[in-house]
């Protein structure tokens, strides 16, 4: 059956590579996604999926929908499609909605008596607006038992755990004046955020291990010569742990509070966005990698432990999911690069496409066929949720 199920995403290959390279060439950015969508969509509407679009806001999301059959389990396979602003495809994104829908198609042309329900969503502007995050406090992906991903990499592997994240934007406004004839008229916004800095640096002593802090000015405030009215910085918390970081924020506000205290200016803080960590599912990594095994895929590589912040840790924060990443540039090749853009149409980028496909079909099906296999994915995910959550 495993044969019959990667005979047939080898018969679309053509396809997906042709699609891989129509996002590739017309990169696009920050939910406006227009080209890649109607792309996507018009495919799987040609195979047989019931498409929705425009989900929370996102006028370039959208879920298609499989059924075979009543009841069964409910796979989830989630893609991207947005670029990099000033880079194009530098994370290899183009690939993944052509390796989503191929495990899709191919495993709705199945023939089975176990019945499923095959949902695909299509998640937009994950470097920007971390889609995922909207799309999950606005109810999708909730009917989902499982949720899959694929990313192309150096290494083909899976993920163990990554970064929890919360993004501030704070703007300190003070009193507008001339440094040098009047002084003392003036209230330096830039020492609100200057002052906020330098909490931040004493705050670092005294976190876990684990958490990371990076700031910067993210507007600059003028002349030298004249007092500033405005200053904008950018703050980022990271941990392992979504519970550390909401423990360290109330501190954080707090900070910022006495920043604009001591410079004598008012301030706006505003969370932009906040990123989960992963609940781990063990079982689900090594599904993925006993079929990218099985499908011949290159480079396979341990799981990476550790990893930086994704809007997937939202979704699998609540619903058991993983995400294999495929090979198709060198090993110790950094994404957000332009040595993903070049590697991009090659061959290896089309294999790239086929491999994730297989991976994630493979897994599908075997939670499809397996009796209690999706059982035992849920109690480990229930079990890891406890000492992650």
């Amino acid at each position: 059956m495993k044969e019959r199920l990667f005979a047939l995403i080898d018969e679309k290959k053509e396809r997906l590579w042709e699609m891989a390279d129509f996002i590739f060439d017309h990169p696009e950015y920050k939910g406006k996604e227009y080209q890649a969508v109607g792309l996507l969509t018009g495919y799987l509407e040609e195979n047989g999926f019931q498409v929705e679009q425009g989900l929370a806001g996102f006028e370039t999301a959208f879920r298609g929908v499989y059924r075979h059959g009543e009841g069964g389990p409910v796979i989830g396979i989630l893609c991207e499609y947005d670029a990099l602003e000033g880079l194009g495809h530098g994370c290899g994104h183009h690939m993944q909605g052509p390796s989503c829908l191929g495990a899709a198609v191919a495993l709705s042309r199945m023939e089975t008596d176990k019945p499923f329900t095959l949902v695909v969503y299509g998640t937009p502007a994950e470097e920007t607006l971390s889609a995922k995050c909207a799309m999950v406090e606005q109810g999708c992906f909730k009917e989902l038992d499982v949720a899959f991903m694929m990313h192309g990499g150096p290494n083909t592997c899976t993920d163990v755990k990554c970064m929890a994240s919360d993004v501030y934007h704070v703007i300190f406004h003070g009193k507008r004046a001339h440094a040098a004839l009047a002084p003392d008229k003036g209230r330096s916004a830039l020492d609100g955020l200057l002052v906020a800095f330098q909490g931040v640096e004493f705050m670092r002593e005294h976190v876990p291990d684990d958490v990371r802090m990076h700031y910067t000015i993210s507007q600059l405030p003028g002349p030298a010569n004249i007092v500033p009215s405005k200053a904008c910085g950018t703050f980022y918390l990271r941990s392992f742990s979504k519970k550390t970081l909401d423990d360290l924020s109330g501190w954080f506000e707090n900070i910022v509070k006495g920043a604009a205290l001591i410079g004598d200016v008012s301030y706006e803080i505003q969370k932009e966005k906040q990123l989960f960590n992963k609940i781990p599912v063990l079982l689900l990594n090594q599904l993925l990698m006993d079929n990218a095994r099985l499908a011949g895929a290159p480079q396979l590589a341990p799981p990476r432990e550790k990893t930086g912040s994704t809007d997937f840790g939202n979704v699998m924060y609540h619903i058991p999911g993983s995400c294999i990443r495929v090979a198709f540039v060198p090993e110790g090749t950094s994404s957000h690069s332009a040595e993903f853009v070049e590697a991009g149409k090659t061959q290896a980028a089309h294999d790239c496409v086929i491999y994730g496909a297989k991976a994630i079909a493979g897994a599908s099906w075997d939670l499809i066929v397996q009796d209690g296999l999706m059982e035992q994915v849920k109690e480990e995910f229930a079990e890891n949720k406890k000492k992650h959550a």
